[in-house]
């Protein structure tokens, strides 16, 4: 039973959601092959293949495959796929685009961030928002699946030999879809998704000149900045530091949730963090259900006084 992972990176070096694919991948299997897609890959190639427990890398590099795009991609996965009973990929906005389109070329279902591996062909994942989760048995020859990384430990132990590295040769046509532009929010803090300890600031924060002290507690603990959706519907802080069903899935081992009341949406994103603090003025807020610590006060007194105390 031989294993298609495909890598997440930035063209320099992989992504932590990767290695925990990984993980989510040997648990199926005991061959594992990574895809390394894109232009300039050299290093991460190099990188992946020093990973424990796979044993071949294939690098596609195009300048069509640069981007990730939903069509080159897919068409590439779908021209490897023969020797192939998993395909796999980090859960993420890229893989959400171009895995849907993997499973529908094949002619199979795909299995949406699963959360646990039972078997080779049977799985956990969430539903419901999070509040449920389901066992899902895959019937299909070839199975098509995204892994929530924040489910899965880092697979970050190095081989002491480099893999076998194989050049791919295809280069997919794509006349559907162009690339325009990428618009990023440039930050020295942690990357939110992979970050051990955030900071998180609701609708009970009251404006972006106010999110500036949930900034400078994180800053303090060098933390990443995260926000519910309501914060970022009333425009305090940019959608790429949304948490939630709607934004992106975190579990570091610290999360601090100032003034966020715990819609369901939100704690879906969050409930995962090994340990959570919360503080809101409202004693009934719903996120006091899941916190391990709970203070119920004014963000206002307690945030100025918690960083300076630090």
């Amino acid at each position: 039973m031989t294993i298609l992972l495909i890598a997440e990176h930035n063209s320099n070096t992989l992504a932590s959601s990767t290695l925990s694919a990984l993980t989510a991948a040997q648990a199926m299997g005991n061959d594992v092959h990574i895809l390394v897609a894109g232009k300039d890959i050299d290093t991460v190639v190099h990188e992946a293949a020093k990973a424990f427990g796979v044993s071949k890398v294939l690098c596609a590099e195009a300048e069509v495959y640069e981007q990730a795009l939903a069509e080159p991609m897919a068409d590439l996965v779908v021209h490897l796929c023969t020797a192939y009973s998993h395909i796999i990929a980090p859960s993420n906005s890229e893989s959400k685009d171009f895995m849907p389109r993997v499973a529908a070329l094949l002619d199979v279902g795909q299995v949406s961030d699963i959360c646990d591996v039972l078997a080779a062909d049977q799985f956990k994942r969430p539903i419901y928002a999070g509040n449920a989760i389901t066992t899902v048995t895959v019937l299909d020859e070839k199975k098509v699946i995204t892994v929530r990384a924040s489910s899965f430990d880092e697979q970050i132990q190095q081989s002491e030999q480099v893999c076998a590295i194989l050049p791919v040769d295809f280069i997919a046509k794509n006349t559907l879809s162009e690339w325009k532009k990428d618009d990023i929010t440039q930050s020295e803090r942690p990357e939110l998704s992979s970050a051990r300890c955030i900071v998180s600031g609701g609708r009970g924060v009251g404006s972006n000149e106010s999110f500036a002290l949930v900034e400078a507690l994180a800053d303090k603990l060098n933390a990443a900045v995260g926000a519910s959706r309501a914060a970022v519907d009333a425009g305090f802080v940019s959608n790429n530091l949304q948490v939630g069903q709607t934004g992106k899935i975190v579990a570091p081992d610290l999360y601090m949730a100032f003034g966020i009341s715990g819609a369901i949406q939100h704690l879906a994103g969050m409930k995962d963090s090994k340990v959570i603090v919360a503080v809101n003025k409202d004693e009934e807020a719903p996120i006091f259900q899941i916190a391990d610590y709970g203070l119920v006060g004014d963000l206002f007194t307690v945030l100025p006084e918690l960083t300076e105390k630090l």
